[in-house]
């Protein structure tokens, strides 16, 4: 695994010098992430962005896998430094491969309140990372640490989209030429999309893998889909349905974060078909049979995994700014 960011201390002294003493650790602290970043500054940060999920969560229950996809956009462009949130012609949120991302209220909703008790301290960047970690738990999956401290990014263009996510229709070699990009590995690559078992997708996404000829009758266009899920998919998805229909990533545990998602690829019923091609390639087919039959090791190496998405291309210290509001950077 690689090297993460030392971590700051906080010196445990006695007298007037302790508050002094803490500020400068803080200070310090600045340039790195830390897993007590906001241990002074806005010791309630993580809590605010942990409450305002779970509450918002409980009324739409589908927001968890918005809020972890909205991570993956994010760190994959400009890095994690919350680009994907600004608003504006030409920016990475109005390019088309984006336009169906959601949870940007959530995220102004917590930046809203952390500007209220903490104001100018916590930063958007930060936000997203937090609200997709807590998602994973809240629907649960593992609780895992993550280092703090991003700054937000002054840069976001649609310009930069396409050539840094990975699309559905990819093949591995091409998803593995990008994650290796982002200094994430095959291992990583396998276990960061087991996120597909929470979330919904867009018909567009994956009907280019079967589709009805002209009397009505299922016709395959990838062999690995199994026909029978094939068949329950374009009743969801006929043609000419509307480009706001979606189905569940994982059609038996949709709204828990668990293994399920692997035991679907087994039976021939990952849902993209950037799913499919991890159980047809001997790089990856081992590990995905170890996640479908193992949960346990499924979950650890998540949190491994999801520590080096949240810390790629981060942006501390000076290299950005803690936005007002998520939306437009600082004037």
């Amino acid at each position: 695994m690689e090297k993460i960011p030392s971590f700051c201390p906080i010196f445990r002294l006695h007298g007037l010098f302790i508050l002094v003493t803490m500020l400068i650790a803080a200070f310090r602290c600045s340039s790195n992430l830390s897993l007590d970043f906001y241990a002074v500054p806005c010791p309630s940060a993580e809590m605010m962005v942990k409450n305002t999920v779970r509450s918002a969560s409980s009324l739409d229950p589908t927001l968890p896998g918005k809020l972890l996809r909205l991570l993956f956009h994010d760190c994959f462009v400009e890095g994690c430094d919350a680009s994907i949130l600004i608003q504006g012609n030409g920016t990475e949120r109005s390019d088309p491969a984006n336009t169906s991302l959601d949870g940007f209220s959530v995220i102004d909703s917590i930046k809203r309140v952390a500007e209220l008790f903490c104001p100018g301290t916590v930063s958007c960047a930060d936000i997203v990372a937090l609200a997709a970690r807590d998602a994973v738990e809240i629907t649960g999956g593992p609780a895992v640490q993550i280092p703090t401290g991003r700054r937000d990014g002054r840069i976001s263009a649609a310009s930069n989209v396409r050539q840094n996510i990975v699309d559905t229709s990819f093949t591995l070699d091409k998803m593995i030429q990008i994650f290796s990009a982002k200094g994430l590995s095959v291992d990583d690559l396998v276990t960061l999309s087991g996120a597909h078992t929470i979330g919904l997708a867009h018909c567009s996404a994956f009907s280019e893998r079967f589709h009805n000829d002209s009397t009505g009758k299922l016709a395959l266009i990838d062999a690995s889909l199994d026909k029978d899920y094939a068949a329950m998919l374009t009743k969801q998805c006929p043609a000419r349905a509307s480009a706001s229909v979606t189905v569940n990533n994982d059609p038996q545990t949709p709204t828990i974060f668990d293994n399920q998602y692997y035991g679907d690829l087994l039976a021939h019923k990952g849902l993209f078909q950037s799913d499919s091609v991890l159980l047809n390639d001997a790089r990856t087919m081992n590990k995905v049979v170890n996640f479908a039959n193992n949960q346990d090791n499924f979950f650890e190496s998540w949190g491994r995994s999801f520590v080096k998405l949240a810390s790629v291309g981060v942006k501390t210290g000076d290299e950005g700014e803690i936005r007002q509001f998520c939306s437009v950077i600082n004037r």
